[in-house]
C-alpha cells in the first residue's frame, strides 16, 4: 500500500505540474500564428494517434477493421454525426467480416 501512495503522489506531481507549467511560462496571449496553429492541432493529433491504432485492431481482422476505419471516415468527412458514423462504421466492419467468412 505504500508503494502506492508513492505511485499516486509522483503521478498526480506530473500531471499538475504539465498542467500547470504553461500557465507559469507564458505570461502573456500567443501571438505567432505559427505557434498558434501548432497548438490548435495538438489535441487533433494526439486524438488521431491513439484512437487510429486501436480501430485498425478492433476486430479479428485487419481488413474488416480498415473497412469500417475507411467507411467511418468518409461519413464523418461528409459531416454526418458521431453516432450515425459509429453505427455504419460497425455495421461496414460486420458485413465485411460476414463477407470474408462467406469466402
Amino acid at each position: 500500500m505504500n508503494d502506492f501512495l508513492i505511485y499516486l503522489l509522483i503521478l498526480s506531481g506530473s500531471t499538475y505540474l504539465i498542467r500547470v507549467i504553461p500557465f507559469v511560462a507564458v505570461k502573456e496571449s500567443i501571438t505567432n500564428r505559427y505557434i498558434k496553429s501548432f497548438l490548435y492541432y495538438i489535441p487533433y493529433s494526439v486524438l488521431v494517434a491513439m484512437t487510429i491504432p486501436s480501430a485498425i485492431y478492433a476486430t479479428g481482422n485487419v481488413i474488416s477493421s480498415v473497412a469500417g476505419l475507411i467507411v467511418g471516415g468518409i461519413f464523418a468527412y461528409r459531416g454526418k454525426g458521431l453516432t450515425v458514423v459509429a453505427i455504419i462504421s460497425c455495421v461496414s466492419a460486420f458485413l465485411v467480416e460476414c463477407i470474408m467468412l462467406l469466402f
